[in-house]
């Protein structure tokens, strides 16, 4: 049988991203990855460097997944806010691996931050066209797309962050009917929160009196 590198990459990837999410990175072990794998531990050396390279190489294939099937459209933030929510549901494992890297992970800024913000960089000038504050300077819009982004992704992955919480909270029966509340809620609030701001009218201070 001729051996498979791809295949075999493609397995312990697979694998990788079950072990980590489930037991973190210090709690993640080689040798149960390599077996659900049916690999050996050399291969993942081989192909990955260490645990921890795998682990960042696993956060980064998995946020360029989102990435790429779920995209912000300035002009529709609502509609794209629903897509979101239903690809975090469909995919927990990122939120727990974001979840683990925010606790175990405490490198200094790399070339995977760097790609992470040029990302977002790329994602928040699009989105800065069309923010409400369209008459602020372009770095004051830049920061107000930036918030939104960053409360709208807030929005989104809680619900899976902490599903029994939700369900409590929102005193449903079930997790399904919990995100279906919370599906329609978060898009609600993205709609106004990407929409126009309310209009201020301005107080007008009584007129005086002539004096008699």
């Amino acid at each position: 049988m001729v051996y498979d590198a791809e295949d075999t990459r493609r397995r312990i990837f697979d694998a990788a991203v079950a072990e980590f999410a489930e037991h973190g990175l210090a709690g993640a072990r080689v040798d149960r990855i390599a077996t659900a794998a049916k690999a050996n531990k050399q291969a993942i050396y081989l192909y990955y460097g260490s645990k921890e390279k795998l682990f960042a190489a696993v956060v980064r294939a998995k946020l360029e997944e989102v990435r790429d099937s779920v995209s912000v459209d300035p002009d529709a933030v609502a509609e794209s806010v629903g897509q979101m929510f239903d690809w975090y549901r469909d995919h927990p494992e990122l939120i727990r691996l974001l979840l683990w890297e925010a606790l175990e992970v405490r490198d200094e800024p790399g070339e995977s931050e760097r790609e992470r913000r040029d990302a977002f960089r790329e994602k928040t000038g699009r989105l800065a066209a069309t923010v409400p504050a369209r008459h602020l300077p372009e770095d004051a819009r830049v920061r107000a797309a930036q918030d939104l982004l960053f409360t709208v992704m807030g929005l989104i992955s809680w619900n899976f962050a902490v599903p029994r919480m939700c369900r409590m909270v929102l005193d449903e029966e079930t997790e399904e009917a919990a995100f279906a509340r919370r599906r329609e809620t978060v898009i609600e609030a993205a709609r106004r929160l990407a929409g126009p701001p309310p209009a201020h009218h301005a107080s007008h201070a009584p007129e005086a009196r002539p004096a008699e």
